[in-house]
């Protein structure tokens, strides 16, 4: 335990100490973390002082189960690795968290300051190699700059546009001793007002929103980020404007609202891309139009003046230009938007043309007598969850069958990785996920080629006996990759196909992981019912299509309304 201070008398701690003191003086409830030697000062502090360490099998785990654990809660996850190997492997889920802006403090351990810049055992110059995938990095020389540091740390992750923040400890100065630092911890809040030329290019946004004829709203990332799903939806209903959503800003308004049109961009929906060409004002709040999300910018709205809120400076007019921006938090600008008295709703005949496509080309599919789809797994796993349950995917053909055919209601309910795409990701977030929240349901689903990214995971789902369901959907190959193959390289199937895979039953039981199959002669709901009932990690396997593809689909090029597949 931290040593006692007597009265009268400043306290001495190590800076290990100061750094567990830093964690709860920050109301970091635990954080995910591999020892190793430089970091052995700190893990024998988390050994005295009984702080949560969840042990993964692998560092780049550790990173994505504080991603999940981040999404999920909107808190800053910490990781805390060993130096080099330790770092190094960290990298992806830090990279990953920098994409998909998920607030995380990643503690690295270095060797001794003397060591520094000596190629000594273990030491890696993980500043120079963080600094493009982190929103800053530091290194502590001296233990009187700890506490302030890391001060620095939670508040650069959760101000403004949130990522990860790296900060890289010495061993020497975790085991060198100061006097306790009793200041508390500043907030990272943000809790300043909007400007006057905030409010201006709000106004301005209201005015040309009363004057348009077709206006969209498209909800991305951001308003999940800033807790603003409740007021998105207020908005959208006030004004009776349709609703697009990137994958990431799925649940911010309920699959089954009237006005939500679906996911845009590659894989969404007939409804929300022919409402990017047809609509003549565009208002998008926290998406970064990503390529995705827009696959042609030249082609892109093309009858709409376009107006962006994000919290980012750097991407407004990145990639589309906007006649109307403003740089403001999402939650904030909605509420102002909100306290608008609304002047005129959208035209009845506008409203009528999307929901004509949206009931003209729904997300469908071809039931097979024979074996399952992936897509009728996913719609029973949303009954029998009632669509409540935390939704992890990895990468893949499922990602995008679940954004297509899951039921979210929620706004953070649905954890994957969205920017760089990283197979892996899955199992070590859905880890994460479940300690954000462990009362509810957390469904993993993952492909047979990403569950063998990280399967080393599935230890810690047995050893801390986490009820997290996990759906593999094996079609036997790379799907997504393979799917680009057969589109774009005349099915030249190259390293796409697997003609051997591990005995995913023998894989569960090696871990002690209950296994479990579905197959075409089950009633699905039935069984999933009385699996989700049981209290224990499972592994439910299902066989599926090797040649299903996910549609509909733009090619990369192509105009928003330039799907592929729609009757297929």
């Amino acid at each position: 335990m931290l040593a006692k201070q007597s009265d009268g008398e400043q306290k001495r701690i190590s800076g290990a100490e100061s750094l567990i003191k830093s964690l709860n003086d920050h109301d970091v409830e635990l954080l995910f973390g591999y020892p190793g030697g430089a970091v052995l000062p700190i893990y024998d502090t988390i050994f005295t002082s009984s702080f949560t360490n969840i042990l993964t099998r692998h560092e780049q785990g550790a990173a994505h189960a504080a991603e999940g654990y981040a999404k999920v809660t909107g808190k800053t996850g910490v990781i805390l690795v060993t130096s080099g190997p330790g770092a190094s492997n960290a990298i992806t889920g830090i990279a990953d968290a920098m994409m998909d802006s998920a607030p995380m403090v990643v503690l690295t351990g270095q060797v001794g300051t003397g060591a520094i810049g000596t190629h000594a055992f273990q030491e890696l110059d993980v500043i120079s190699m963080t600094k493009a995938v982190t929103k800053a990095n530091f290194q502590v020389t001296q233990i009187s700059d700890l506490a302030k540091t890391l001060d620095k740390a939670f508040k650069i992750a959760q101000s403004g546009r949130k990522g990860p923040v790296l900060v890289d400890l010495p061993k020497d100065v975790m085991a060198s001793m100061t006097f306790e630092d009793n200041q508390p911890a500043c907030s990272g809040v943000d809790d300043s007002e909007l400007t006057a030329e905030q409010k201006n290019q709000l106004n301005a946004i209201l005015a040309k929103l009363k004057l348009a004829k077709k206006p969209l709203l498209l909800f991305g990332a951001g308003v999940g980020a800033s807790n603003a799903g409740e007021l998105a939806a207020e908005f959208a209903h006030k004004w009776q404007i349709p609703v697009v959503s990137t994958l990431l800003g799925l649940g911010i308004l309920k699959n089954d609202d009237p006005l939500f049109l679906g996911m845009g961009g590659m894989h969404g929906s007939y409804a929300s891309n022919m409402a990017f060409q047809e609509c003549d004002f565009l208002l998008n709040v926290g998406s970064r139009f990503d390529d995705r999300l827009v696959p042609n910018v030249s082609k892109f709205a093309p009858n709409a003046e376009v107006a962006h809120v994000d919290v980012d400076t750097n991407e407004i007019d990145r990639i589309v230009t906007t006649q109307y921006s403003v740089v403001a938090d999402a939650k904030k600008a909605l509420e102002y938007l909100n306290n608008a008295p609304v002047e005129k709703t959208s035209s009845q005949s506008w409203l009528k043309r999307t929901q004509d496509n949206k009931t003209k080309h729904t997300f469908h599919y071809s039931k097979d007598d024979n074996v399952l789809k992936p897509q009728e797994v996913i719609e029973a796993v949303g009954r029998v969850t009632n669509g409540e349950a935390t939704v992890v995917t990895d990468v893949g053909q499922h990602q995008m069958w679940v954004a297509q055919f899951y039921p979210f209601k929620h706004q953070r309910q649905l954890v994957t990785s969205g920017g760089l795409g990283t197979m892996g990701f899955g199992l070590p977030a859905a880890i994460g996920a479940k300690y954000a929240d462990p009362k509810k349901d957390v469904v993993l689903f993952v492909g047979d080629g990403g569950i063998q990214m990280t399967s080393e995971e599935l230890e810690v789902l047995a050893a801390e006996k986490l009820n997290i369901k996990i759906i593999l959907l094996n079609n036997r190959a790379l799907g997504m990759v393979r799917q680009w193959q057969d589109e774009f390289y005349d099915k030249r199937r190259s390293q796409t196909v697997f003609t051997h895979q591990p005995d995913f039953e023998k894989l569960a039981s090696a871990y002690g992981v209950a296994y479990y199959e579905l197959t075409k002669n089950d009633d699905l709901d039935s069984k999933l019912n009385k699996l989700f009932e049981k209290n224990e990690p499972a592994l439910i396997h299902v066989s599926i299509p090797e040649l299903e593809q996910v549609y509909p689909m733009i090619a990369p090029g192509s105009a928003n309304d330039e799907m592929m597949g729609l009757d297929k």
